[in-house]
């Protein structure tokens, strides 16, 4: 065993010595390096979830609700658009609704929309999250009927921004 073990270290030693050049041996103007490269260094990069929002910016600007967050089970969308739907009232239009479809099972969204009064849900169970004067207050959402949320709802009239939605099946 112990001359298996002697000849598999020569037999390293040697290859070694013979890859390096061996003992004395000397690097001349001819003898080139080639770098070589890592595998994958050329292939995309990972793709990583940080579940912001996408179009935020674009979606602030013309609508004036800032998205911030969430799992893409919760979206903006067409209030004349089919499914399940959770429609916000704010102020001062209140003759416009902002529409969020949601699918799968369950989602959440963050988001800042100012003056918020009225929320009808969806057949999801559906919970808002608003805020007022460093308080933040949760409504659970009526199934397919509207819920007075926000200033509507709070005895001093304060007025709340929405700031998520949850909902489950």
């Amino acid at each position: 065993m112990r001359h298996i073990l002697g000849a598999a270290a020569v037999a390293t030693l040697t290859w070694f010595g013979v890859t390096a050049g061996g003992p004395g041996a000397s690097a001349s103007a001819d003898d080139s390096v080639t770098a070589v490269e890592p595998a994958g260094a050329g292939a995309p990069g990972y793709a990583v979830e940080d579940f912001d929002y996408p179009g935020a910016d674009k979606i602030l600007a013309e609508r004036g609700i800032t998205l911030k967050r969430g799992d893409g089970h919760i979206v903006l969308a067409d209030c004349a658009s089919e499914g399940e739907l959770v429609q916000v009232k704010a102020m001062p239009n209140v003759l416009d609704t902002v529409c969020f479809r949601v699918t799968g099972d369950s989602g959440w969204l963050s988001l800042e929309m100012p003056s918020v009064f009225s929320v009808k849900g969806n057949d999801y169970n559906t919970q808002v999250s608003m805020t007022t004067d460093g308080d933040q207050r949760t409504w659970d959402v009526d199934k397919n009927l509207w819920t007075s949320v926000g200033e509507s709802a709070d005895d001093q009239g304060r007025e709340y921004t929405l700031v998520e939605i949850r909902a489950s099946k």
